[in-house]
C-alpha cells in the first residue's frame, strides 16, 4: 500500500472513531426525536478534505449499532451521514462572506429529511404532521450544532495550522 493510501484511511479511520466515540459518550443527545450529537460537527471535515467523506459515514453507521431505531437507523442515518459528506464536499467554494455556509447546511437538509422520515416511520399512527414535526425537531438540533458549533470550529480551523493538516488527510 502506498504511503498516501496508507494516511487517508488511518485519517478516516481516525475520523470514523472519533465520530461513534462522540455519539455514544453522549446517548441522551445523540438518538431519539430531538438531537444534538455533538460528532455532527465532524461533519463539516469534508470541506478541508474528500478522505473524511468515507470516515464520516462508517463512524454513523458504528454509533448506530446502538441507536435505539435498530437497523433503520443503520440504513437511514447511515445514508443521510454519507450524502451530507459527499455534498458538503461538492459545494466547499460556494462563499456567504467567507463562510462555506451552503456546505454547513447539507447535514441539516440530510438529517432533516431522512432522520425526520425515519422516525415518522416509526411512530405508531403516524400522520404527515408527525413527519413534519420529527423532520423539524431534527433539523433544529442539527442546525445547533454544524452552524452553532460548525462556525466556531471552522474559523477555528482555518485560522490555526490544523487546516493544513486536514488538507493533506
Amino acid at each position: 500500500m502506498r504511503k498516501t493510501s496508507l494516511r487517508r484511511l488511518t485519517n478516516a479511520s481516525l475520523c470514523a472513531a472519533l465520530y461513534a466515540a462522540m455519539t455514544l459518550a453522549l446517548p441522551m443527545l445523540s438518538y431519539g426525536p430531538v438531537q444534538f450529537r455533538i460528532s455532527e460537527v465532524l461533519t463539516l471535515l469534508p470541506l478541508f478534505s474528500p478522505t473524511f467523506v468515507w470516515g464520516l459515514p462508517i463512524g454513523c453507521f458504528i454509533a448506530n449499532l446502538f441507536s435505539p431505531f435498530g437497523w433503520m437507523d443503520l440504513v437511514f442515518g447511515t445514508s443521510a451521514t454519507l450524502l451530507a459528506a459527499i455534498l458538503t464536499r461538492v459545494f466547499r467554494h460556494v462563499k456567504i462572506g467567507k463562510l462555506p455556509l451552503l456546505s454547513m447546511l447539507m447535514p441539516v437538509v440530510c438529517n432533516t429529511v431522512f432522520i425526520g422520515a425515519e422516525i415518522g416511520l416509526l411512530t405508531e399512527n403516524a400522520t404527515s404532521l408527525t413527519y413534519v414535526y420529527s423532520g423539524l425537531s431534527v433539523g433544529a438540533g442539527e442546525l445547533v450544532v454544524c452552524l452553532g458549533l460548525g462556525v466556531p470550529f471552522y474559523l477555528l480551523v482555518q485560522r490555526s495550522r490544523l487546516s493544513d493538516v486536514l488538507r493533506k488527510a
